[in-house]
């Protein structure tokens, strides 16, 4: 959400969605922003949580989406690794 607040711009709207099951968890952060548009994994940021995600055994992706806005989701593993 912090990059949310920096880079979607003003009067922008994000959504959160976390979902959960046996073997995973997965966390959506989605926002309508028009900030600076830079490639996937091209910002420390960015590059930071998928790094975090991968030493828990997890994913990270994050892109833009069509219309604009952007989308990051990262899936981790609730006990041991991902299948």
């Amino acid at each position: 959400l912090t990059n949310v607040l920096k880079h979607a711009g003003p009067n922008s709207r994000a959504e959160v969605r976390i979902r959960a099951n046996e073997r995973t968890v997965t966390i959506q952060v989605e926002d309508n922003g028009v900030g600076k548009t830079q490639l996937p994994g091209a910002g420390h940021g960015i590059a930071g949580m998928r790094e975090r995600a991968q030493s828990l055994g997890g994913t990270l992706d994050a892109d833009t989406l069509p219309g604009g806005g952007f989308c990051v989701t990262a899936r981790l593993p609730v006990a041991g690794e991902m299948e």
